[in-house]
């Protein structure tokens, strides 16, 4: 028995492989917005894009992202300014779009700017932290894509966010978990509501990957910089060597679970825009595959055990 549901598995992979080969025809008339192109994933993408065809619309948050791309990439490519936190800005930008785009539409925009600080300990940070992360990480995603909607669906296009494998399980406090959960709700009922448009709405959940979001001596300048503001009675209750233990793991073990192949969240994205039948969701790295995702769905008593076991605790623990 088990070697016919073996053979039904292969069966349904292979068939899967061979039919998301197929790309979308008439690449050059097809434009793709995308956000966060100053560095990273969207840098990486623009420029990929570009090379395969595409006209790229890179929103750049630096006049700098701006010119690097200019300089290295097709007549095709344009930019323009953005910054996702401000409405005027993401208005403006839907305006160079439309004028660009003219009757065909906008055949997909890419969610991809996003921060990771302020990061830290729940009882650390303040309602204007979560705000101030939520304001890029969640808010500027659906202002973003509700600007461009309308073009979307007059090209039967697609929407791609880029949430993380951490909108699906939290290991650690913070806002980035809590704006992650939320693009991938809005993805999903955004995915619902478009479907009678014919615009598919797809997501990204990439693992660590070697990106500014997961530098570490950024993440560490932050874990210090929420330190040194909060109360005295606080402190002691992590004791004054907590923050060097965090430290240590940072350096010694989170900073090797990053992945610096960053094509590997590159060519899903890809995937997602030119790929005649693109997958719901895109999980990039082993991490995710084999840790992060299969954790999500066990029970809460084991993910808690795992992420507790090894996990820097407050003085008072520890007595």
């Amino acid at each position: 028995m088990w070697m016919y549901v073996l053979a039904l598995v292969v069966l349904y992979y292979v068939v899967r492989w061979f039919r998301e080969l197929e790309r979308v025809p008439d690449k050059g008339s097809k434009y793709v917005y995308i956000t966060g192109c100053d560095s990273g994933f969207g840098n990486l993408l623009a420029r990929h894009l570009d090379k395969c065809g595409f006209c790229v619309v890179a929103a750049c948050f630096t006049e700098k992202g701006e010119e690097e791309l200019k300089k290295c990439c097709s007549s095709r490519m344009s930019t323009v300014h953005l910054d996702v936190r401000k409405q005027e800005s993401i208005d403006k930008a839907a305006a160079f779009i439309k004028e660009r785009v003219g009757q065909k539409g906008l055949w997909a925009v890419v969610n991809n700017a996003g921060v990771s600080v302020p990061s830290g300990p729940c009882d650390w940070l303040t309602l204007e932290d979560y705000k101030s992360m939520l304001s890029i990480n969640l808010d500027g995603v659906i202002g973003v894509t509700l600007s461009v909607l309308p073009l979307i669906k007059k090209a039967r296009g697609r929407v791609v966010n880029v949430a993380s494998v951490f909108g699906r399980i939290t290991p650690t406090g913070g806002p980035y978990c809590v704006s992650k959960y939320g693009v991938e709700s809005f993805n999903d009922s955004l995915r619902l509501c478009m479907h009678p448009f014919g615009v598919k709405v797809l997501c990204i959940e990439p693992g660590f990957f070697k990106t500014s979001v997961t530098d570490t001596d950024v993440l560490l300048r932050n874990i210090k910089m929420l330190w040194e503001r909060l109360p005295k009675e606080t402190k002691d209750e992590y004791g004054d060597d907590y923050i060097s233990r965090v430290e240590i793991v940072m350096r010694e073990k989170f900073s090797k679970m990053t992945d610096d192949d960053l094509m590997k969240v590159v060519s899903c994205m890809e995937h997602a825009v030119s790929a005649v039948h693109p997958r719901t969701r895109y999980s990039p790295g082993w991490d995710a595959k084999f840790l992060w995702l299969p954790l999500s769905y066990a029970p809460t008593c084991i993910s808690d055990y795992i992420f507790l076991k090894d996990a820097v605790k407050p003085t008072k623990m520890m007595d």
